[in-house]
């Protein structure tokens, strides 16, 4: 893939000499260099022979890795450790723990086990069982944090291994490469991001973009070689300008233009939906100063040369990011018109955004005490240790992860004054759960700076939440419905999980059995509860455990439509294969206009009855009409079941197609009538991206309760349950159910 690809790399082929001169003279003794040559002769001997997908040997990614950290300033025992950290899983004939303890000492030892390679890439690649490989990747990346909550040392490590892996992802196989891209996007980007090392996380996000969309990837690397020139004098004349009104206050700091990486543009242009030549602040400038007054200073200086973009300024110096990055951010417009971002720090906080945390141990002889430091490692350390506790496997463990510690935070405050982190979309319920368990078990409301908000509400950075709780805990079996919105960290629904499960097994299996129930009688589905169970026999024999586990809400509505929808499309493909009593083969099926599959009638003209309006995943059959084509039906229709033997022949086995069609839903709402409330109903509708093609609405009774009939267009059961469950969070519904 040659895409001119430009981020920051090593030189190509590395020795052992370009990485010691990496070590600082003067700091990093004898004693130290002599473990990092010593390392590297031992990984030079176990990967003797030993070559990678490009043809190149295998211990140059040793030498990349340990460049890498080197390139940190981190010890050289963390240097030594990223020369050897294949060895164990690679080179098992030449290398144990034992003999690397004998050999390098306990702590290298130690990190070479949390990073050693915890599944073969080879048998993932061989496995042809998906959903086997993913769970042996899941349970490797398990290991992974609980071994760097171990020892924060062991994602360094990991890091730069991913790192250069993505630097030589192009001999891989295209399944490959997308599956690594795609991981790197979800675990190592945000991992990178916590520890603030900003220009491997820039480095890690194009180059995952350089696979997942090459086409894009290119045509923004053209686009900024293209106008390079034109940008470079642009910056230069800016950058002299600032210099010579800080000169002018007698401010020395050092100036420089700052690219911005091609990822940050493309999701630019993703948020904003806009060109590239809508994107004005692809170049910026970067201020660095000796003290905080002077951060602020400049920052005066910059608003008086140019005119700032209103609310595109961001003060990290009083509120640090939670990866402790700390900076001054505007937006400026020139006289020329063109927009630019001005970043102003200190010398000190340039370190720690090139280095991320790495910065605060940097190889020294005497490295400071940082408490901010500490408070994160140790946050990070117990984060892990609660996942590892409640996650019940691996694949949960790594969902968990990629939802509590890596996504977007957002920051609110308890009426005390108390912040509280969670992740971007997190509700006054995960709130809640995040101050204590009890509190979010008697939760029954919520205010978010004084107003009364509902509890899936999302919560905002600065937010001051206040918790209204009930003198008993009563969670709701709703809140544990991902389609409503009520909780979004894996924290709250474990605690809400456990809680059912501790209630009288007797509850559970009721409030599992009205759980299905209300849910069938939603979709007007013709099914019983023992019939749903039986769907779900593999995993729970028994009925009643089956219940009791919808009702701990182990077993979610999605679970249950998505079962639905498989045995009716398996049942369908059952009876399709059935032989026929002719020994004349039947012709294959036809795709009819109307997106269903007539068998042994070629392309005959289709419709969907009035009568039942059969949904896709429900099993159907076709009845062939008197100049009208053939009409489809859901099997249990009534009007089928009433048929006449004699025309009994008229009815054929029809089966869906696999084209994405919209299908009529009716569905009755029962509500209590007031102001707006169709409008409410058909924004729901409208956020749901649905077309309602008709409504109308019955008469009121004297409780003032107003039946209102409403046909949308749905591609299939889980989107009409999904629907259903929004429009009765609606207030005044009382409830939201498809009608025959």
């Amino acid at each position: 893939m040659d895409d001119g690809y430009t981020a920051m790399t090593e030189p190509l082929t590395l020795t052992i000499d370009d990485i010691l001169k990496k070590l600082p003279e003067g700091v990093v003794g004898i004693e130290a260099r002599d473990l990092v040559r010593r390392a590297f002769l031992f990984a030079e001997d176990a990967h003797q022979g030993q070559l990678r997908k490009s043809g190149e040997p295998y211990l140059q990614h040793c030498l990349h890795v340990a460049y890498l950290l080197a390139d940190l300033g981190v010890h050289p025992v963390v240097v030594a450790a990223g020369l050897l950290h294949d060895v164990l899983e690679d080179c098992k004939d030449k290398a144990s723990l034992e003999l690397l303890r004998q050999s390098f000492g306990a702590e290298v030892a130690s990190l070479v086990d949390g990073v050693t390679k915890l599944e073969d890439v080879e048998r993932f690649r061989q496995q042809s069982d998906d959903q086997s490989r993913d769970q042996q990747e899941s349970e490797s990346l398990r290991k992974l944090f609980i071994a760097m909550a171990d020892n924060p040392w062991v994602m360094f490590i990991k890091l730069a291994d991913r790192l250069h892996n993505m630097r030589t992802l192009k001999p891989l196989s295209r399944e490959r490469q997308i599956a690594m891209a795609t991981e790197t996007l979800e675990i190592f980007v945000p991992l990178a991001n916590r520890l603030g090392i900003w220009q491997w996380k820039a480095d890690l996000e194009d180059l995952a973009l350089r696979y997942l969309n090459p086409t894009m990837y290119k045509e923004i690397a053209d686009l900024l070689e293209a106008r390079k020139p034109e940008r470079e004098q642009s910056v230069a004349r800016h950058v002299a300008l600032l210099r010579q009104a800080l000169e002018r206050e007698g401010i020395r700091a050092e100036i420089k233009g700052r690219p911005k990486h091609i990822y940050s543009i493309y999701r630019k242009m993703r948020r904003k939906n806009v060109p590239f030549s809508q994107i004005y602040d692809v170049e910026g400038i970067r201020v660095i100063v000796e003290t905080i007054p002077q951060c602020y200073q400049v920052l005066g200086i910059v608003h008086g040369l140019w005119s700032p973009i209103p609310r595109e300024f961001d003060d990290y110096i009083a509120h640090p990011k939670p990866n402790l990055y700390r900076s001054l951010h505007t937006a400026v417009v020139a006289d020329d018109g063109q927009a630019f971002e001005i970043q102003i720090r200190t010398r000190e906080m340039d370190q720690d955004a090139e280095y991320g945390l790495a910065a605060h141990w940097r190889y020294k002889e005497q490295a400071p005490q940082s408490r901010e430091l500490d408070q994160q490692v140790t946050w990070m350390r117990q984060a892990v240790q609660e996942l590892r506790q409640e996650a019940e496997s691996a694949q949960s463990f790594i969902e968990q992860m990629k939802t509590d510690l890596f996504q977007d935070r957002v920051y609110a405050f308890t009426p005390k004054g108390r912040v509280i982190e969670l992740p971007l979309g997190a509700t006054p319920l995960d709130f809640a759960y995040a101050i204590h368990s009890e509190v979010g078990h008697r939760c029954r409301g919520a205010r978010a700076n004084g107003l009364w908000v509902p509890l899936n509400y999302q919560l905002q950075t600065g937010d001051r939440v206040e918790i209204i709780t009930g003198k008993q805990a009563a969670p709701s079996q709703d809140w544990l419905n991902e389609e409503l919105g009520f909780i979004k960290t894996h924290r709250a629904r474990a605690k809400i999980q456990q809680w059912f499960r501790r209630q009288d097994r007797e509850e559970n299996i009721a409030r599992g059995r009205e759980t299905v129930e209300r849910e069938l009688r939603r979709l007007g589905l013709d099914l019983t509860v023992e019939e749903v169970a039986e769907l779900f026999a593999r995993r729970f024999p028994r009925e009643e455990e089956f219940l009791a586990a919808v009702g701990v809400g182990d077993v979610t509505n999605e679970h249950i439509i998505a079962k639905l929808e498989d045995y009716a499309r398996r049942k369908a493909e059952e009876e399709a294969e059935l032989p026929e009593e002719s020994e004349i083969p039947p012709p294959p099926p036809v795709s009819a206009p109307g997106k269903v599959n007539i068998q042994g009638t070629g392309g005959m003209l289709t419709h969907v009855a009035r009568c039942c309006n059969p949904l896709p995943g429900e099993d159907i059959v076709g009845y062939v009409t008197r100049g009208r084509g053939i009409t489809i039906h859901r099997r249990d229709c009534p009007n089928m079941l009433r048929i006449s033997r004699e025309e009994h022949e008229r009815v054929i086995e029809v089966e869906w197609g696999q084209q994405e069609h919209t299908f009529a839903a009716q569905v009755l709402i029962m509500a209590y009538d007031r102001h707006r409330l169709l409008h409410d109903i058909s924004g729901v509708v409208a956020n749901e991206s649905l077309n309602m093609s008709a409504v109308s609405t019955g008469k009121r009774d004297r409780y003032n309760i107003i039946p209102i009939y409403i046909t949308l267009e749905v591609p299939n059961l889980a989107k009409l349950n999904r629907i259903l469950g929004k429009i009765e969070q609606i207030p005044n519904v009382i409830e939201a159910r498809r009608v025959s």
